[in-house]
């Protein structure tokens, strides 16, 4: 008796989730299913946060990261990087040990990230990074925004299928910041700032809108 009343409310719920609607747009962007930015649309497993009409992104630890781009066609999305305040080389959630996600949501950090370190540790010379005077964070502190992680350590990493999917980790470093997708050559005006997420899709269809 007990399986059956399990198996029941399985059901139950499943079919609850699949038959939210999408969600309303936030601001003027659109929110495709399956994210989900209230109770009673989309899939509540895959929770985005519209607030002010700005979509935000929300990790583990309680930090909003803004989201700039949604691609629904390849299940991800870009949130921007932590700023690094002005005048300082200390991003804005470095309190926090830098992005982590939820392990039991459905999201992970892409293998198109290039993630520049600065202000890092003389240990990090030990690890397999790109500390050299060619690494991109040399041309990433020639900007304004990177002015106070000029003539710091700063080391750069592709994060690959062999590195936690769900964490951006800055070891002894109290900056950093991620191109999405970037390619050896191109010009430092033409990068794509951003940290991409992707998402398994749900195993029920999308409700109709």
């Amino acid at each position: 008796m007990l399986l059956v009343v399990t198996v029941c409310a399985l059901t139950l719920a499943t079919t609850q989730v699949s038959s939210f609607g999408v969600c309303p747009q936030c601001g003027r962007v659109a929110v495709p299913y399956p994210l989900s930015t209230g109770d009673n649309c989309g899939d509540p497993r895959y929770r985005i946060y519209c607030n002010n009409d700005t979509l935000e992104f929300l990790s583990a630890q309680g930090f909003y990261y803004k989201i700039l781009t949604i691609n629904p066609r390849t299940n991800s999305l870009v949130i921007s990087p932590p700023l690094i305040q002005e005048h300082t080389c200390y991003s804005s959630d470095l309190g926090l040990g830098g992005l982590n996600l939820d392990e039991n949501l459905p999201f992970n950090i892409s293998t198109r990230n290039t993630v520049m370190l600065f202000n890092c540790s003389d240990s990090i010379l030990l690890s397999p990074l790109n500390c050299s005077s060619t690494s991109l964070c040399r041309q990433f502190e020639e900007i304004d925004a990177a002015r106070g992680c000029r003539d710091t350590l700063c080391c750069q990493y592709l994060k690959d299928s062999s590195m936690t999917s769900h964490r951006i980790r800055i070891g002894g470093c109290t900056a950093y910041t991620s191109l999405v997708d970037v390619r050896p050559g191109d010009p430092i005006d033409a990068w794509n700032y951003g940290i991409e997420l992707k998402w398994f899709p749900p195993t029920e269809p999308a409700p109709e809108s």
